[in-house]
């Protein structure tokens, strides 16, 4: 299979360190959304709105020196609009689940999208998958029952919260098989852009329709809207398109992992959500799945 993060590689010093960055700075994504008192919804609006002047600038400056990778014709917006969609659609379940579960678990069961790419790669594009996505694929789904098992004995709504992380995966991998066609077609500028354009125009009259607070209410709110936008929207996601241009696919795939493992340990100190033995077997069997899964998908 073609991955979605498949991209030429040329040699850079910096591409390393800027990966590892750049997937820490998005590890801290759900540290800010439960810190901030805005609802869900409107956390996602502040992410990508607040981010629109960075990557207009960096899709301006791109413009002259690859002008055949800007939209021009009809079906060129079509298409983007179309993957922005998508995008809200993924990131407001994303922070929804975080409303309801725990940090490690949202994180890392949206983070099960690899299994969800390669499947839906066969299902659309008839691509054959190796023997060793199957074997992640039923290691990363133990792990992911694991996790459920845990939050049916914690009780409440965390089940409900796993759920949604799952559909946030669901949506997500819909989200990066979009992104990797567009990418054929536009630079990465004009797909950052558009993105979350489409995010913060769907997300702002979303939060209002549910009745969620959407102004920050006092200063240090607003600096965690404005740190969960310029961190992880930003520098991560910036840090890491760049990174993968430099660097083999399948190690920077790998390297990502660093997401979810930044977010269980922020959240063990802040939130005191303390990963128990059956957590802990799910989030490392989803960890060891993600691994085989990518490994068995990504072109060497």
């Amino acid at each position: 299979m073609k991955g979605f993060m498949e991209m030429e590689t040329k040699a850079h010093p910096w591409a390393l360190l800027l990966l590892v960055l750049g997937a820490a700075a998005i590890g801290l994504a759900p540290i800010f959304v439960r810190l901030t008192d805005v609802g869900p919804t409107a956390s996602a609006f502040w992410r990508t709105f607040l981010a629109l002047p960075f990557f207009f600038a960096y899709m301006r400056y791109e413009a002259p020196k690859l002008p055949d990778q800007m939209p021009a014709l009809r079906h060129d917006y079509r298409d983007l609009i179309f993957c922005g969609s998508l995008f809200a659609i993924e990131v407001t379940l994303w922070h929804s689940s975080l409303q309801y579960t725990t940090v490690a678990n949202a994180t890392l069961l949206s983070n099960m999208n690899p299994i969800v790419v390669a499947l839906l790669s066969v299902w659309l594009f008839k691509e054959s998958l190796s023997k060793v996505f199957f074997v992640g694929l039923i290691v990363g789904l133990s792990g992911a029952f694991f996790l459920a098992g845990a939050s049916f004995e914690a009780g409440g709504t965390r089940l409900f919260g796993d759920f949604i992380g799952v559909v946030t995966a669901i949506f997500y991998g819909f989200y990066l098989l979009t992104v990797s066609r567009l990418r054929r077609r536009f630079s990465v500028g004009v797909v950052m852009f558009w993105t979350c354009l489409m995010t913060a125009i769907w997300l702002l009259p979303t939060a209002y329709f549910f009745g969620e607070q959407i102004i920050p209410s006092d200063s240090q709110d607003w600096l965690y809207i404005i740190g969960l936008a310029m961190i992880c929207q930003v520098a991560g996601q910036g840090f890491i398109t760049f990174a993968f241009a430099h660097l083999p696919a399948a190690f920077g795939a790998l390297t990502l992992l660093i997401q979810p493992v930044v977010a269980a340990a922020i959240a063990w100190v802040l939130f005191e959500e303390y990963l128990g033995p059956i957590d802990a077997v799910g989030a490392g069997l989803i960890l060891i799945g993600i691994v085989l899964a990518r490994l068995g998908t990504i072109k060497r």
